[in-house]
């Protein structure tokens, strides 16, 4: 199971990324974290662009709303879910972490 944490600033959890993937996909857990395919190459950020693209897309989230907040030279991640706007709502974040726990 992820560890999902909720704070002031929304939700935060760990992925762990495989860059140079032959195809970009969720691919199930790894360690407590997220694992995540990626087909970008782990230079210039291509790797962390594509990484917040991916949750991005699947948890229909905006791309701006979601950080990197450790690991953007590693494969283990830090990844933080914030608001749209304003505050996320109690319903929002029960809706986000179902969603996280539904990718895998």
């Amino acid at each position: 199971m992820i560890d999902i944490r909720e704070d002031s600033e929304g939700l935060t959890f760990w992925v762990y990324v495989q860059p140079r993937a032959s195809k970009a996909a969720f691919a199930g857990i790894h360690q407590n974290a997220l694992k995540i395919r990626l087909t970008a190459p782990p230079v210039e950020g291509a790797a962390n662009k594509q990484c917040i693209e991916l949750l991005a897309k699947a948890l229909a989230w905006p791309k701006s709303a979601i950080d990197i907040v450790s690991g953007q030279s590693s494969r283990h991640k830090q990844i933080r879910i914030r608001p749209k706007g304003g505050i996320l709502t109690r319903s929002e974040l029960d809706a986000l972490k179902t969603l996280v726990q539904k990718v895998v």
